[in-house]
């Protein structure tokens, strides 16, 4: 396995193939929620000034009214999708000073679940449509579990890579199908080592006490451990984001959705958003006139679908993205595994960004036999271990059903991503410097300082806000230190003219196609009703403008 993926490293530091390399595609959401200067849920509506929620490309909402999600578009450059995101933290605490962003992935303060709004869409039948589907989340799974923030990485090689992959690989047969096998085949090896980056980046250690104030939560406050008067925690734990504490669900937890090939992940996908589930069948769908929820199956929509990576593409008009992906093969991955950091202005850096692309790549480039049910065990015994004791110096984990201490298993995979950070160092070279191409380390330089977090785990980011907790802060209390230096940052910080016009004008056109679209329902006749709109395009429409939400990340 590991002469195969230095094979391909071999082959790919050519002249031809390292300008491709230098082309990947990516695109970032990241979530952030508004709150007041008490560290509570804003209880605002989505400000009218940012545009809709509905329709805007950039600036827009996830499960509630007070939850922010900014979308960057696709870029090839690493800088233009932080300074993208800066820029929408500017014009975001420029035109909303009486509010902060929070910081960090575990929420503020709350007062129950009724202090949590879900995000509201206007009165068109795809607005209503997306409210719904979120009524459905908080009746399935509560709106505390909703209210957890994180960041989604969109990541993709240029189409011209694959012919040549495709070619240094032996392989032959159809391109599109070659591409969503090595789509699937990083996606397998992402699960077996994802727990790296939940230990390098993981940073939701602690949280509020308060979230556990819903009948949702409650019962799984025992695992934790007081870490102040208000704060609740374990001393070695990486992201209780990822927990079971974050996102849960028993009826998923009886899904077989595998990802061994893209018609088996498809099929197990669709039997889910078919198969009614009892519990959600006795919440009701439609009481009193009033819908509740979109269906009673144990998915009501493919998005719903909770998982660490996902493969994607963007929908064509009127489809679902499963149905589009079906038919024209994975275009991307959706990482979904990373929490913000607090301590970074936009929650990552640049930095962050070339380990995971490094990470990626080896992914890509790494043979990955299809998982058994056996190595799923061992997958999912090491995640949990390094999310909730990763920074545990005596933390052993499982490799091939053996023993390894975690040091010697994280420092083994960084040694074999080394070699994807250096081709990526060569790649990024200027064409009339190749020679010397070992001038340009940034990628390198990026995953050696990971090594040096291994060594000193109180370099992570878990590590860090933990020294802070057993130095007496509370856990709230930090993030709203942490939001309010970076509101008044970016409220001092300059905005060009250019940028600034460009997302008035997104914001008034976004508001116009909402009202256009409220138009259009309103002067329908009884076909486009409410409940002929679902009975005809469910779950099409609402997944649509799911995805069509994450268009420009890529």
């Amino acid at each position: 396995m590991f002469n195969s993926y230095q094979t391909l490293l071999q082959n790919l530091s050519t002249p031809e193939a390292l300008p491709l390399l230098a082309k990947i595609q990516r695109g970032i959401e990241k979530e952030g929620l508004r709150v007041t200067a008490q560290a509570k849920v804003a209880q605002t509506k989505h400000p009218q000034i940012l545009g809709s929620a509905l329709t805007h490309p950039s600036i827009t909402t996830d499960y509630s009214e007070a939850l922010l999600e900014f979308i960057t578009p696709v870029s090839t450059a690493i800088s233009d999708s932080i300074n993208y995101l800066s820029n929408l933290h500017i014009y975001t605490a420029r035109n909303n000073a009486a509010e902060y962003i929070w910081p960090a992935s575990m929420p503020c303060r709350l007062e129950g679940e009724e202090s949590i709004p879900i995000a509201q869409y206007g009165s068109s039948n795809i607005g209503r449509m997306k409210h719904v589907y979120r009524q459905g989340l908080a009746l399935r799974y509560g709106k505390t579990m909703q209210s957890i923030a994180g960041i989604h990485y969109n990541f993709s090689m240029p189409d011209a890579f694959w012919p040549l992959l495709q070619q240094l690989s032996a392989q032959q047969g159809d391109l599109q199908d070659f591409k969503s096998e090595r789509y699937f085949g990083l996606i397998r090896n992402f699960q077996r080592h994802s727990w790296l980056l939940t230990y390098l980046f993981g940073a939701s250690p602690v949280l509020d006490r308060s979230f556990f104030n819903s009948t949702f939560m409650g019962n799984q406050q025992g695992i934790l451990e007081p870490q102040g008067e208000n704060t609740l925690g374990l001393p070695y734990a990486t992201s209780l984001r990822m927990s079971d504490l974050g996102y849960q669900s028993k009826a998923q937890n009886s899904l077989d959705i595998n990802y061994n090939n893209l018609d088996e992940y498809l099929e197990n996908l669709q039997a889910a958003m078919q198969a009614p589930y009892d519990d959600y069948e006795k919440l009701g769908v439609k009481i009193d006139g009033k819908y509740r929820q979109l269906n009673s199956n144990i998915l009501q929509i493919e998005n719903e679908y909770y998982s660490g990576i996902r493969p994607k593409r963007v929908p064509v008009s009127g489809e679902i993205s499963s149905e589009t992906l079906r038919r024209e093969g994975v275009e991307y991955v959706e990482i979904r595994t990373l929490d913000i950091n607090p301590f970074l202005l936009v929650g990552l850096d640049e930095e962050q960004i070339r380990v995971l692309d490094s990470f990626l790549l080896y992914c890509l480039l790494s043979d990955s036999a299809e998982i058994s049910s056996k190595e799923n065990n061992e997958i999912q015994s090491n995640l949990q271990k390094v999310i909730l004791e990763g920074r545990n110096p005596a933390l052993i984990l499982q490799q091939g059903g053996r023993e390894i201490s975690f040091v010697d298993k994280a420092k083994t995979l960084l040694n074999k991503i080394s070699g994807s950070a250096d081709l990526l160092d060569r790649a990024h070279l200027d064409s009339a410097h190749l020679a010397s191409a070992h001038s340009n380390t940034r990628y390198s330089a990026a995953l050696a300082q990971q090594l040096v977090k291994i060594e000193h785990p109180e370099q992570t980011p878990s590590g860090i806000i933990m020294a802070d907790i057993v130095n007496g802060f509370e856990f709230s209390d930090l993030m709203l230190k942490q939001a309010k230096r970076q509101q008044q940052y970016f409220s001092t910080q300059p905005l060009s003219y250019k940028v600034e016009k460009e997302l008035q004008q997104q914001a008034l056109l976004s508001l116009q196609q909402q009202k256009d679209l409220e138009s259009q329902d309103a002067d329908a006749h009884n076909a486009s009703t409410f409940e002929a709109f679902l009975n005809a395009s469910q779950p099409v429409c609402v997944s649509s403008v799911e995805q069509q939400k994450v268009v420009g990340s890529n």
